[in-house]
């Protein structure tokens, strides 16, 4: 995978999350937070969990240790979450832009959250944190649909097909 590929990739990343917080930001709070019993209870908690757990990851490309998740009472509502995704989108950005081939090829070390090790080149943890975030990003289209909201298409074929 080349630095264009994975520039691409987080275009349409980028612009999945942003064509889904265009459908929840016309959620009620009620509805933004409501237990709907998926890997994260919520719509909110679920975008909290795909932000925080691609900031995660820039921390680790970026040498910053001892990062953790974001809690989403934090965030409670729409616009706290919004802010915060707008400052990130600004920041992975920068990163992308700075990327060079031999940077995509080096091995970055890391630890999870439960302090393992591992070890693995950077290409392939940048497209695991956009495959983690298309998984995340299918849980809130089914929630959507919980609360009775049409969800947006999210399929890489629109991205495509939007930038023409």
């Amino acid at each position: 995978m080349n630095r264009n590929q994975i520039i691409e990739l987080y275009g349409y990343n980028a612009w999945a999350n942003k064509t889904l917080m265009s459908v929840v930001k016309n959620l009620e709070t009620e509805e933004f937070i409501r237990n709907l019993s998926s890997s994260f209870k919520s719509i909110r908690d679920t975008m909290v969990h795909i932000l925080g757990a691609e900031e995660l990851w820039l921390s680790r490309w970026i040498g910053e240790q001892g990062r953790t998740l974001l809690n989403p009472v934090d965030y409670p509502n729409y616009l706290a979450m919004a802010e915060r995704w707008g400052d990130f989108s600004s920041q992975i950005d920068s990163f992308l832009m700075s990327l060079t081939e031999t940077e995509l090829l080096e091995e970055i070390s890391y630890k999870n959250l439960e302090g393992v090790a591992y070890t693995l080149e950077l290409w392939k943890q940048m497209l695991h944190v956009t495959n983690h975030s298309s998984f995340h990003r299918g849980q809130v289209v089914t929630m959507l649909r919980q609360v009775n909201k049409q969800p947006p298409s999210l399929d890489m074929i629109y991205y495509y097909l939007a930038k023409k």
